[in-house]
């Protein structure tokens, strides 16, 4: 096996690829209500002789080689869409009315689909094991806790982990990939509710309703204190309200008011997270106290911080280079080692055994791919998904020869 055959064979898959891309792109599926993805990866991994089995409430996985003893790699492709209405122009656009793929989730799934179909072909030569992960509800963080509840990391036992992910809209050619560094990559995350329940009365006798707006609107200021004044410098911590609801009439003050949003931070432990949410707390609650209001503060949907293990990652920037070249990069140079501020739910996995993110570079603004992910008019330049094929594949071939006797 080298470098060349691998990602001749990839290239030789693309047409598939890209209908696999496409049908999962026309029927994009949420959460863990994904059976027309599921069934569909199921028959594909049949086609190619696998016998997948279901894992948890929606996930799948198979094994390759096995044939010769070794260590096991976990490679993993999320197959969750999202709730938005797609906007993109492109002829296979969603059937599925306010649902999308709009973060590349479909370009994964049929990437490790085109990886399980070349690791088939390089089966006797695996020293070890490849365990082929298929997981649904990232976007809600909820996948990657639901497989690891059901024993994704052991039968066999999982020594190293891999993800790719595409990216759109950035200032690169098409076809990078891009290694994150050892450490911390992307942000922990957690959902926040914030529920303030006044008394409703006519705008007209605002003396006889208790105001939950004036309420929320203190809170939502004050709670940006927390940033300034109670983090230390070298604490990093992000918390952004970004949907606050009350009312329906303007001259009705409303019963209740209010928030959701997010808290970021870096730290593994989420010490800086739990002071957040302590301080939040204290904060709504004693301005509600204040303002004759009472208070709910939820906090859900958590995913830690990613942890990239330093030495898997030198291992697969190495087979990176050895297989594209040029176009393997250095993510840690290129963002100058800062975490990302997006969360990933493979990070549950990083914080359970040696983990790596690979980034593969899907469009840029000079090719027309100008919005990034999350956007209903997002597009991915499917030419590339021979090469996260190929990554997949390789890597897996490459980490198991060389720890084979580790």
């Amino acid at each position: 096996m080298s470098e060349l055959t691998i990602l001749q064979e990839a290239k030789t898959l693309q047409e598939e690829l890209t209908a696999i891309r496409r049908t999962l792109h026309q029927n994009p599926e949420t959460g863990f209500d994904i059976p027309f993805t599921k069934n569909f990866v199921k028959q594909k991994l049949e086609e190619f002789g696998y016998t997948p089995q279901e894992m948890g409430k929606a996930g799948i996985i198979a094994l390759a080689g096995g044939k010769h003893a070794g260590k096991t790699i976990l490679l993993r492709a999320d197959m969750d869409a999202l709730p938005l209405q797609e906007e993109a122009e492109v002829e296979y656009c969603s059937r599925i009315p306010g649902k999308m793929h709009g973060c590349g989730h479909d370009m994964h799934t049929a990437m490790l689909l085109g990886a399980a179909k070349l690791l088939k072909l390089h089966e006797n030569e695996l020293q070890g094991t490849v365990k082929l992960e298929f997981q649904p509800a990232e976007e809600i963080f909820q996948g990657s806790p639901d497989m690891l509840n059901a024993g994704l990391l052991e039968n066999p036992h999982v020594d190293a982990a891999v993800m790719i992910h595409v990216t759109a809209g950035m200032p690169l050619p098409s076809g990078m990939v891009m290694v994150a560094g050892g450490g911390i990559s992307s942000t922990s995350c957690e959902q926040y509710h914030i529920t303030v329940k006044g008394k409703g009365g006519h705008g007209s006798t605002p003396h006889e309703a208790i105001d939950p707006i004036t309420a929320a609107a203190h809170m939502h200021i004050a709670l940006q204190e927390i940033n300034s004044r109670e983090l230390e410098g070298n604490q990093f911590g992000i918390f952004t309200t970004g949907r606050f609801e009350a009312g329906k009439a303007s001259n009705v003050i409303p019963d209740t008011a209010e928030m959701w949003g997010t808290i970021r931070t870096t730290d593994p432990e989420n010490a800086v997270g739990q002071l957040i949410k302590t301080r939040m707390k204290q904060i709504c609650e004693g301005i509600g106290a204040a303002m004759r209001c009472e208070v709910e503060v939820e906090f859900f949907d958590f995913c830690p911080c990613m942890q990239i293990n330093s030495a898997l990652s030198e291992n697969i920037l190495t087979y990176m280079k050895n297989l594209f070249g040029e176009k393997a990069l250095d993510l840690s140079v290129i963002s100058g080692g800062k975490a990302g501020g997006g969360s990933e739910d493979f990070a549950f996995v990083s914080h359970h055994v040696p983990t790596v993110s690979m980034f593969l570079t899907a469009g840029n603004a000079k090719e027309g791919y100008i919005f990034s992910q999350h956007h209903p008019k997002v597009k991915f330049d499917d030419s590339v998904l021979y090469c996260g094929s190929a990554a997949y594949a390789y890597s897996a071939l490459s980490w198991l020869k060389e720890h084979s006797n580790a």
